[in-house]
């Protein structure tokens, strides 16, 4: 369990399910929608995604729409979100899929370990990515699996890059090496998002500058991190199904043209 934080929801106690997964609640009753740039994301994680990834924690889960999905995979599913906000709309979208926690990491029981970790969207928001990298990997079992993803190529930093908090981007050759200088090995790198990534991320960059120039920068980097799950998300519901359409073309434009665009998606394994 993580420690426990003041004035901070906490998940209630998990209720072993036959699968060997846990419940806080009954599950729903459809998977939580992606947006447009995570639908094309999740394309290539779930190719990269174990096909038993046993034991999963998922770092930063924001909504918990990623982690609903893998949860049809997972023997077990662990999730934590540190921004009150995003964790309580993940409490409730993973209700009977996971055990989720209001807390960092770091937080959780050293003594649990997992078979599969995953970040997505989290490791560019960290000051000490090395250091998160190796703590990480101590949460692993031997041979166990890293999944994260980063928004690829510093030299696209931009406002969207500010408004949600990065400290960089990352180009494939730089995220390689610094899997393995935390001691990973059998590592894969992929890009994805070509081509609606880009056109995408001029929209986001648009909206993130109005932001910026009405009052945004004035938050620090820790408020900005916060929100970032929640930034650019739809508002209305039915806004939901239209994205969900939308995105399917931009997915199978996407699959013609491999390992190109503006993010990018590392697996790694922790040595036996």
């Amino acid at each position: 369990m993580c420690t426990k934080l003041p004035q901070r929801l906490e998940a209630g106690p998990p209720v072993a399910l036959p699968s060997g997964r846990a419940s806080t609640a009954n599950a729903p009753r459809s998977l939580p929608p992606l947006t447009a740039n995570a639908s094309l994301r999740w394309d290539v994680v779930q190719r990269l995604l174990p096909a038993q990834p046993g034991r999963v924690l998922e770092i930063g889960c924001g909504r918990g729409t990623a982690a609903a999905r893998i949860a049809r995979r997972a023997t077990k599913l662990v999730a934590v979100e540190p921004d009150q906000a995003s964790f309580a709309e993940a409490r409730n979208n993973l209700a009977g899929l996971a055990q989720v926690h209001n807390c960092m990491s770091f937080e959780l029981d050293a003594r649990e370990s997992f078979n599969t970790i995953c970040a997505f969207e989290v490791l560019e928001h960290i000051a000490d990515d090395q250091g998160a990298l190796m703590e990480w990997k101590a949460k692993l079992e031997p041979g166990g699996q890293l999944l994260i993803s980063v928004p690829a190529w510093q030299k696209r930093f931009a406002e969207l890059d500010e408004l949600a908090g990065h400290f960089r981007r990352y180009d494939p050759a730089q995220m390689e090496a610094l899997l393995r200088k935390a001691g990973f090995t059998d590592i894969v790198v992929e890009l994805y998002g070509f081509p609606a990534g880009h056109l995408l991320e001029a929209i986001r960059n648009a909206l993130a500058k109005r932001s910026l120039a009405a009052g945004a920068h004035m938050l620090d980097i820790a408020e900005r991190t916060a929100g970032s799950g929640r930034l650019l998300q739809p508002g209305k519901v039915w806004m939901n199904d239209v994205i969900a359409l939308a995105a399917r073309p931009l997915v199978w434009l996407q699959r013609l043209f491999p390992n190109r665009g503006v993010g990018l998606v590392a697996r790694a394994r922790k040595p036996d």
